[in-house]
């Protein structure tokens, strides 16, 4: 079946003219597709509209319901009504021509005169027999064909055979009925016997029915109309009800957005004492429970930060002080016993690491402040990193691990250098760190939008998870892993600070085993947008999937929450970003080292 029809598409599309036809009915179908996609939005979006369009669905099917059993009822009725009036007309006609044709053989000579005439007093206004209630009427005397030869009167070519059949085998005192059209008029036939002197004659009775259809369709139109009005009328009641309902739930939701601005003293007006006025209650309650928290967060966070900036300033005097003993007796160390010797060792290697975390809670501080300034120049991204992975060549010759380079010189943006310098640094040297010795690729690409680094190693990777904390301050994958860096654990998370800065992008990604990528993604202008990367994060079957080659979610703009997640930055930019591989996550998250 499946094979027939693709071959009928087939005969069909190589039909003459069979391609214009498709190329005009294109048009046609994309305003169709977009029509459609328009009325999903508008379903999707509007309370009101899915109540209305269902309100009239229900009623509808209850009107049209309503309409047909008072349709048939009615309809029902008025055939009864006739069918009585015209069986009691029946009953009063036949015993009117009984007494008339008691005598007469159907059989002798002259007897069609003698039917016709008693037709014609039978049909006149004037007769006996037109006193009854059914209305006007035709009628028929036929002898039938069985017994011999046919005698008939009247307008017995409207009689089927049917009913003649009917007739002739019942009983004198037998009455039936049949409904038939004549003329494109439906017509109710009585059909009996009436005795004479030779044989029995058939008598009919014709009413026509154009009076009672007439009365139908006049209902049938007034059933329409009115259920058109009140489908008209439950449409506005329906429209009027839930706008009163709908418009403080659209108030609620742009007060609520507007507070979700930033806008922290919306409130909404509270009329009444209904269950929408115990809502604007019960909302306006929880805004200022939500504005005083956020208030003394931010109080808490400023205290917080002042208190790790003054903190910081605060020690390096005693650290200075510190650090000109420690460099005396390291200086002295070859004339100091061995243990004090390995002393002083052990205290410098400190208190270089104690000067990098201060170094790194000053720039953290100055981060969450946003006091932190962009010093951007014209520079050559390749250059910039080669300086980087050069600071952790000695790193990297400890680990014994190789650092493979693709730095195509002309790469041109407008940017920090110390602070991408820093970040490539930190990037290359947890890479040596979790590397387990083997090389560490450091890439640079560019487009015309944006230039990329991406900083793979092949050592233990990410679990599944890890992704999601990489950034976090003072995070580590592995608390027993013997770093050689001496890292604070707050180098990624400066990192992700200082990508935000520059308007780009810093994601990870990683697989057990097989190691993990961090890929920079910078605009080649300050202020500039990205939509795509240069380079794919990690290997390429982890980005198959990724239509961009390289896809990615962009690090959340200075001043969007901490914990704003990808769903979130779905909903901000939806354009600009397209499905990624289960481990293929952005990360978003400020944080540290691995």
């Amino acid at each position: 079946m499946v094979t027939r029809r693709r071959g009928l598409r087939t005969r069909l599309a190589r039909l003459p003219g069979a391609r214009r036809v498709a190329r005009a009915l294109g048009p046609l179908r994309v305003q169709a597709h977009e029509l459609g996609m328009l009325i999903a939005a508008a379903w999707r979006r509007s309370l009101q509209l899915r109540v209305v369009t269902s309100t009239l669905a229900l009623s509808s099917a209850v009107v049209l319901v309503l309409g047909l059993v008072l349709q048939s009822e009615i309809a029902e009725r008025l055939l009864q009504s006739k069918l009585d009036a015209a069986i009691s007309q029946s009953d009063a006609n036949r015993q009117v021509l009984e007494g008339q044709l008691a005598s007469v053989d159907p059989d002798r000579e002259g007897v069609q005169e003698i039917l016709d005439t008693a037709l014609e007093r039978l049909t006149d206004t004037t007769g006996p027999g037109r006193a009854g209630t059914a209305g006007e009427f035709s009628a028929a005397l036929t002898t039938g064909s069985a017994n011999g030869p046919e005698v008939s009167a009247g307008d017995v070519g409207q009689i089927t055979a049917r009913q003649q059949d009917i007739t002739a085998r019942g009983s004198l005192d037998s009455l039936n009925r049949q409904y038939t059209t004549v003329d494109g008029v439906p017509n109710l036939v009585i059909g009996q016997k009436i005795a004479t002197a030779g044989r029995e004659l058939q008598f009919y009775l014709l009413f026509p029915l154009n009076g009672e259809q007439l009365t139908l369709g006049l209902v049938q139109s007034t059933l329409i109309v009115g259920g058109l009005v009140l489908l008209v009328l439950l449409a506005a009641i329906a429209s009027l009800v839930t706008r009163q309902v709908v418009r403080p739930i659209r108030h609620a939701a742009d007060v609520a957005e507007r507070f979700a601005g930033g806008h922290l003293d919306e409130r909404m007006a509270v009329r009444g004492e209904d269950e929408v006025a115990r809502l604007a209650e019960s909302y306006n309650e929880m805004a200022g429970s939500l504005a005083a928290q956020i208030a003394q967060l931010e109080e808490f966070g400023a205290l917080q930060r002042r208190f790790t900036s003054d903190v910081s300033h605060e020690l390096r005097t005693p650290l200075t002080t510190v650090r000109m003993a420690a460099d005396v007796l390291y200086a002295s160390r070859d004339e100091l016993l061995p243990a004090l010797r390995r002393s002083s060792e052990l205290l410098v290697t400190e208190l270089d690491r104690f000067e990098e975390l201060l170094a790194d809670l000053l720039e953290i501080s100055r981060l969450d402040a946003g006091v932190a300034e962009l010093g951007a120049e014209r520079v050559d991204l390749s250059a910039v990193v080669r300086r980087a992975t050069d600071a952790v060549r000695g790193i990297a010759a400890d680990a014994g691990t190789d650092l493979v380079l693709d730095l195509p010189a002309g790469e041109l943006i407008e940017a920090d250098p110390r602070r991408v310098e820093r970040i490539v640094r930190n990037l290359v040297a947890n890479a040596i760190d979790h590397g387990e010795g083997r090389p560490v690729e450091v890439t640079v690409a560019g487009d015309d939008a944006a230039v990329a680094v991406v900083v793979r190693d092949h050592g233990v990777g990410l679990r599944p998870g890890e992704a999601d904390l990489v950034f976090n301050r003072f995070w580590r994958a592995e608390e027993s892993r013997a770093r050689r860096s001496g890292g604070t654990g707050l180098g990624l998370s400066i990192s992700i600070e200082d990508a935000r800065l520059h308007g780009g992008w810093l994601q990870a990604w990683g697989e057990p085993g097989n190691g993990s990528a961090f890929r920079l993604t910078l605009p080649r202008e300050v202020g500039g947008h990205i939509t795509a990367s240069p380079l794919p994060l990690g290997p390429p079957a982890a980005a198959a999937g990724d239509r961009r080659n390289g896809s990615s979610v962009p690090t959340p703009p200075q001043g969007i929450g901490r914990d704003l997640r990808e769903e979130d930055l779905w909903r901000l930019r939806p354009e600009e970003h397209a499905p990624m591989q289960p481990a293929e996550r952005a990360i978003i998250d400020p944080g540290g080292d691995r």
